[in-house]
């Protein structure tokens, strides 16, 4: 798998927590709010930012069906699922 930008930042902050993490606790790390909180929802800069955090869920499951992430602990109801990288995880990132 070639890995795009997002999905190569989104695995090295993985890679680099010493436990088991929910990707989506790095979205806002990869793509920040670029609008003040009283934005109206229609906002483009809004619009664009929400597109960029799903585009990130889907290089989530890429990595995944790639066998560079692995779930650890299943979703719960309380917390999405946490995740490792896989030892391909790593070697694609060297």
């Amino acid at each position: 798998m070639t890995l795009n930008a997002d999905a190569r930042e989104l695995l090295g902050l993985i890679a680099g927590s010493p436990e088991p993490v929910a990707p989506s606790s790095y979205f806002h790390t990869i793509h920040p709010p670029n609008f003040d909180a009283s934005a109206s929802e229609d906002d483009p800069r809004r619009e664009m930012w929400a597109e960029k955090q799903i585009g990130l869920y889907g290089e989530m499951l890429k990595l995944h069906d790639h066998g560079l992430l692995r779930i650890v602990h299943p979703a719960n109801g309380e917390r999405g699922d946490l995740v490792e990288v896989t030892e391909a995880g790593h070697a694609a990132l060297a």
